[in-house]
Formats: C-alpha cells, sequence, structure tokens
C-alpha cells in the first residue's frame, strides 16, 4: 500500500503529463500483477462500492480522536472531506508493521473488501486500527478508497499511454481491453499486457470517438472558411439520447452506454432487434425515446427508462425507444475503425436497410453550403435534438477526441436568471471552498429552487464567491450553507421539461453558470413562468 500511496502522491504534486507517465511506468514495472490490476482499477476511475456508511466513520472519528463532537464536526465542515479529517484527526503513527507492510492487493483482500461481511462493531474495530497505525499519507488514502472517494488527477488516455510504453503494445488496444467490466485481478492484468493475438472479449465496447464542440468563430475566422467545402463533411443531426454501442457477436446482443454500463436488459426491444443482425457488427449510436408518429421524444421521457433494471408493460408502451445508429466500428468481426467515415457509412446503410423500426440510421442533412446547414440547425429546438454533428468524409473512428475531424455544432442553450439559495463545499483540489451551487427563480412571491450547478465560474470568482459565502450565511443544514437572497447569476441549460419532483415544477438537463449578474438585485430574477415560456420555444 505505501507503494502505491507514494505513487498517488506523485501523481498528485505534479501537473506535467510526461511526468505522470512515467511515475505509472516506473510503479508498473516494480509492482506485482495482482497489485497493478488494483491500481489500474483506480487510476481508470473505477470505484468500489461505500462498504461504511459516513455516519458511522464521523462517529467512530470522534470516539477516536477522543475530541468534542462539535470540534469534530467543525473541522469536518471546512476541511469538506470525510477521508482527510479522519487522517488529520487521527494519531497518524504508522508504528503497525502489520498494515504498512501489506501490499495493495493484500490490503483490497485482507482489510478493506472484508468490511462486506462484519458488523459494526468489527467494522469500527479495524477501522480504527488503521487511523492509529498508518503513516499520513497511507491513511489518507486508505480513508478515500474507504469512502469511494478516490480521484487520481490521470485520464484513461493517460492510463493507457502508460501501459503502452511499459508494454510496447500499441495504446488503441489496451484502450480496447480496459472497456467494459473486468475485475481487479492478476489474470486480467496479465491479459491485458499480453502480446495481441487478434481475440478479444466478445462482450467487450470499443472506446468511443467524440466530437469537439465548434464555435461561431474559430481563430477570429468564420468556422465554415476553416473547415472548407461542406461537400467533405457529413451533417447530420445532434441526437438527444443516450450514447451507446450496440454489440452483435456470438450470437448474442450487448449495449454499453458511454459510461461503460451493460445495459442491455433495459432495452428489450433494442435487443429483440439486434438478434437479426449478422455476427461480428459494433455500432455506435444513441438510444432515443421514439415514438412512430412524432420522431424523437423529450429526453425527460427517457429518463424513466434510465434507472430501470427491470422494464414493466406499461413503461415499455409509454415510452418505446429506438437505437439511431450513426457509424460502423466492425464489420464481419473485423475493426473497421481505421476506415474512412463514407466507406463506414457505405456499409451502415446496406446493414440497417432491413432492419426493424427499432433499430434507425441516422439520416445525413442533405447541403452543399454552410449556410444550409445553418438554416438546419435552427430548426433543432423544434425537432428535440441539441444541433448538428459533423463528420469529415475521410476521418478514422479515432479513440476519444481529437479536434478537426468530428465537431459538434450545438445549438445556443436556454438561459435563465437565478437567484444562489444555498452553497455546499466541492470535492477533491475544490474540498475546502463552496463550489456547489443551488438557484431558485420567483414564484409569486416566493423563491423556489430551481437547479443546482457547480461549473463556469473562474478560479479567481470561486474564491470572492467562497468569501461572500462564508459571511452571508443565515442557516446550517449538515454541510449546507443557507444563504442571504442576493447573489443573481445566470444559468444555461441543454434541456428543460416539467417534473413532479421537484418543487418548481421543471427539471433541467446540464445546468452550468455563464455569468455572475453583478448588475441584477434579487427582484429582477426571472420567475417560473419565464421559465415556462422557454419550454414553448
Amino acid at each position: 500500500m505505501k507503494h502505491f500511496s507514494d505513487l498517488y502522491r506523485e501523481l498528485d504534486q505534479t501537473t506535467s503529463t510526461n511526468n505522470k507517465v512515467a511515475a505509472m511506468c516506473r510503479y508498473f514495472r516494480t509492482s506485482s500483477d495482482s497489485d497493478a490490476a488494483w491500481a489500474l482499477y483506480f487510476l481508470s476511475g473505477r470505484r468500489i462500492k461505500r462498504l461504511v456508511s459516513a455516519a458511522y466513520l464521523r462517529q467512530w472519528l470522534i470516539d477516536a480522536s477522543e475530541l468534542p463532537a462539535w470540534l469534530v464536526e467543525e473541522t469536518y465542515a471546512n476541511i469538506g472531506d470525510l477521508a482527510e479529517t479522519a487522517a488529520l484527526l487521527s494519531d497518524t503513527c504508522g508504528n503497525n508493521s502489520f498494515l504498512m507492510d501489506q501490499s495493495l492487493s493484500e490490503w483490497m483482500s485482507n482489510e478493506i473488501m472484508v468490511l462486506r461481511d462484519e458488523n459494526p462493531e468489527q467494522q469500527r474495530k479495524r477501522i480504527q486500527l488503521w487511523w492509529n497505525g498508518l503513516d499520513y499519507d497511507t491513511c489518507f488514502l486508505v480513508n478515500k478508497l474507504l469512502t469511494g472517494g478516490l480521484r487520481v488527477g490521470v485520464s484513461q488516455l493517460l492510463v493507457a499511454r502508460a501501459i503502452t510504453e511499459y508494454t510496447e503494445i500499441p495504446r488503441d488496444i489496451i484502450l480496447h481491453r480496459l472497456m467494459g467490466q473486468w475485475e481487479p485481478n492478476e489474470e486480467f492484468y496479465q491479459s491485458l499486457i499480453a502480446p495481441d493475438d487478434g481475440s478479444a472479449d466478445h462482450t467487450r465496447p470499443y472506446p468511443f470517438c467524440l466530437a469537439s464542440p465548434l464555435d461561431q468563430q474559430l481563430n477570429g475566422k468564420e468556422f465554415y472558411q476553416l473547415l472548407g467545402d461542406a461537400n467533405n463533411w457529413h451533417i447530420e443531426w445532434k441526437w438527444n439520447g443516450i450514447r451507446a454501442q450496440l454489440i452483435r457477436r456470438n450470437n448474442e446482443c450487448f449495449i454499453w452506454t458511454r459510461g461503460e454500463e451493460l445495459v442491455t436488459d433495459r432495452y428489450p426491444e433494442i435487443r429483440q432487434a439486434a438478434a437479426y443482425l449478422d455476427d461480428g457488427i459494433v455500432m455506435d449510436g444513441e438510444i432515443l425515446a421514439w415514438s412512430e408518429d412524432e420522431g424523437v421524444m423529450e429526453f425527460s421521457m427517457l429518463q424513466r427508462r434510465i434507472g430501470r433494471k427491470i422494464v414493466g408493460r406499461k413503461l415499455l408502451k409509454e415510452v418505446p425507444v429506438c437505437f439511431m445508429a450513426f457509424d460502423l466500428i466492425e464489420f464481419d468481426g473485423i475493426d473497421y475503425r481505421q476506415q474512412k467515415t463514407s466507406e463506414r457509412r457505405a456499409i451502415l446503410e446496406q446493414i440497417i436497410v432491413n432492419q426493424s423500426n427499432v433499430i434507425k440510421i441516422s439520416p445525413l442533412l442533405e447541403t452543399k453550403q454552410w449556410q444550409q446547414a445553418a438554416l438546419y440547425r435552427q430548426q433543432s429546438k423544434a425537432k428535440r435534438v441539441e444541433g448538428l454533428m459533423l463528420k469529415h468524409v475521410d476521418a478514422k473512428y479515432q479513440t476519444g477526441r481529437k479536434r478537426g475531424q468530428w465537431w459538434k455544432w450545438k445549438i445556443e442553450p436556454y438561459t435563465i436568471d437565478a437567484v444562489m439559495l444555498y452553497a455546499q463545499l466541492g470535492h477533491g483540489r475544490r474540498a475546502n471552498l463552496y463550489t456547489d451551487y443551488t438557484f431558485a427563480v420567483w414564484k409569486n412571491d416566493e423563491l423556489v429552487t430551481f437547479a443546482k450547478a457547480y461549473s463556469g465560474l473562474n478560479n479567481e470568482e470561486i474564491i470572492q464567491l467562497d468569501k461572500w459565502i462564508r459571511q452571508n450565511t443565515t442557516d446550517r443544514f449538515g454541510p449546507v450553507r443557507s444563504l442571504k437572497p442576493v447573489q443573481v447569476f445566470e444559468l444555461a441549460f441543454e434541456g428543460i421539461s416539467y417534473s413532479k419532483r421537484h418543487k418548481s415544477g421543471v427539471a433541467v438537463r446540464f445546468p452550468r453558470i455563464s455569468r455572475w449578474r453583478h448588475d441584477l438585485s434579487a427582484k429582477d430574477a426571472d420567475s417560473i413562468e419565464d421559465v415556462h415560456m422557454l419550454m414553448q420555444i
């Protein structure tokens, strides 16, 4: 564990990409396969399920520290991170050689994962032993693993780059092997770094190709001057659904979301329609709530099915779905990612032509001029889509975001001026700053909560607002501060719909702060009627 703790500290203390890759390479070269597997698991952003409630941990920390409960709670409120609070208040002397000498994999199997089968009293004794027997850095890391809050400043692309430099296996192969569900054990790690023999787990998706946002102006020029002839681009709608890969291999169907979640059973109509596909096909597309009479439905309709592992007949009827395919990744068992967009599209059209209404192909919009594309874009809200996708006809299906090959030309977001009512401490590097905010709009003479947002301000604004929050708190509810209703912000969001779950009666999608309205007072903020009007645009 000390070895992994040293790696975590080294990654946390540098912003250099090369230094991070070098640190990971050193770790993998000097670690056992079982330790490397667990390290990969955490470095790639995966987490174990929380094994102990935060309430228990806070009470045990009060008992172990022998400090007044109010002082521990106040310390936690100021630090904003339970793992760090426990490490700071514990007697971290690091003198328990049995704990300190165990490897990462031994820690996971002998200490952390056994908590699942223990009662609270057994858990308390074990965890308090950690707090008293580890040094600060190791205690902090163990606490992060325990609470599920470990965040490492590396992307999966960077992790794959380190493995590639260590093994000389191409990064695309490493990324593909890291996709999907896998167990952090010695067998997996050995299969990850094994020479490529052309075989792969038939359930595994490919890394997704991502688009870059297209602004109206790039480098001071109109974007169509930089993109060149519109005939060199495939232009289609940017659908408002769930990005997914539909896999048909070994006479089985698998549906993976971009978040690497296997959701096959949640969309039985897509699984049944895919049974008629030939083997060895992987398509990229979007799961949409779809009515044959109206076309794509509001995203709020699709949300009714997102969290359902078992879908009843009533919901299947009320929220039918389709898979809108827009790219071909694998055909006849062969990886087609290196083929041109135009070639992949031609094969995709042959595959989809005889399929049911559940599996569709995203239509190409006929245009030879960028001005015509702009007119299509203006129709986006009426068609319940997010804008346009632009894909160069010669583009390969890249891993991640490669600027210049795929562009997303989204419509302008909805905006509303809202009053900040509540604030909460952030996470990670912002655990000591109030960066999570709740906003409200007027309903008659009352402010009703409308949305939460935690992005959009720069560092200077965050520090300035944090100081104001601390000086203008009117009440506290656990980690949440109630504030004087003074500050007004312009919020931007991608979608809006009616909702019975929210006090305001509406729900918004992807809210973020677009600017701090110093020029407005609270009485100038928008009303719920203004929000309702946006839904009619």
